[in-house]
C-alpha cells in the first residue's frame, strides 16, 4: 500500500487481521448499519468515521481497523494510523528525538516504555508504548506510537496503534514494531526491494 500526494510515497505491510478504512468508506458503512436496522450501529460507526476525518484532518494518510480473535468468544479492536508531516528542521535525528521526547511528555500517559529501535534502514526511529487516560473514556487504552522520518529528511512519520484491549499490550507493541520494519520508500514490487531485506511481520506472527 502506499501514500498519496502531497505527502512522499510510502509502502508497508499490516499483519492478517488489519482492514484498510477511512473517510471515503462513509457511504458504504452506513448503509450497511442502516441495513442492520441498528440505531445504536449507526450512532457508533458514525462516530468512527468522525474520528477517521479528524485524523486525515491531521495528516494520516492510511488508517486501519484491526479485528483479532479473543477467547472465548470475543474479538480484540485496534486503530492504526500512518502520519506524514512536515519535518520543522533538517536533522532528521533532531527531528525524531524532539519528536519522540513530545511524545513522552504528554499528560495522557499513566505508565510507558520508551526506546530507540534499529530499521533496516538505518534511519532514527523511536517507540513510546504504554497506557494512556484519554477525556471521556472510563478505562485505560493502549497505545504505541513510532517516530522516524522520510529519507527526503523533509518529512516525518508517525506509525501509531491504539486499543482498549490493554491486555494485548506486549502483542500490539511487537506489531508496532514490526510494521516499522517493512516500510520502505521504493516500489517493493521492483526487483531491487525484493533484494533489499526481509518482513518482521512473520516473526510476530510465528
Amino acid at each position: 500500500m502506499t501514500t498519496q500526494n502531497p505527502a512522499p510515497p510510502v509502502w508497508f505491510r499490516l499483519p492478517p487481521g488489519f482492514h484498510n478504512i477511512g473517510p471515503d468508506d462513509r457511504s458504504a458503512l452506513d448503509a450497511f448499519a442502516e441495513a442492520l436496522g441498528s440505531s445504536d450501529a449507526q450512532r457508533e460507526l458514525s462516530e468512527l468515521m468522525d474520528g477517521l476525518a479528524e485524523l486525515t484532518d491531521h495528516n494520516a494518510v492510511h488508517t486501519a481497523i484491526g479485528l483479532h480473535p479473543e477467547e472465548p468468544f470475543g474479538v480484540a479492536t485496534s486503530l492504526f494510523a500512518l502520519t506524514i508531516k512536515p519535518a520543522d528542521q533538517p536533522n532528521p535525528r533532531l527531528t525524531v528525538a524532539r519528536t519522540a521526547l513530545a511524545i513522552a511528555r504528554s499528560p495522557l500517559w499513566t505508565s510507558s516504555i520508551r526506546r530507540f529501535i534499529d530499521l533496516p534502514s538505518g534511519l532514527p526511529c523511536c517507540l513510546v508504548a504504554g497506557t494512556i487516560s484519554a477525556p471521556d473514556v472510563e478505562r485505560g487504552l493502549f497505545q504505541a506510537r513510532l517516530a522516524t522520518v522520510h529519507p527526503d529528511g523533509l518529512h516525518l512519520l508517525l506509525i501509531d496503534l491504539t486499543s482498549a484491549s490493554t491486555q494485548h499490550t506486549d502483542a500490539y507493541t511487537d506489531i508496532v514494531e514490526a510494521i516499522a520494519h517493512t516500510v520502505v520508500f521504493s516500489d517493493p514490487d521492483s526487483t531491487e526491494a525484493r533484494a533489499g531485506g526481509t518482513s518482521r511481520i512473520l516473526d510476530v506472527l510465528l
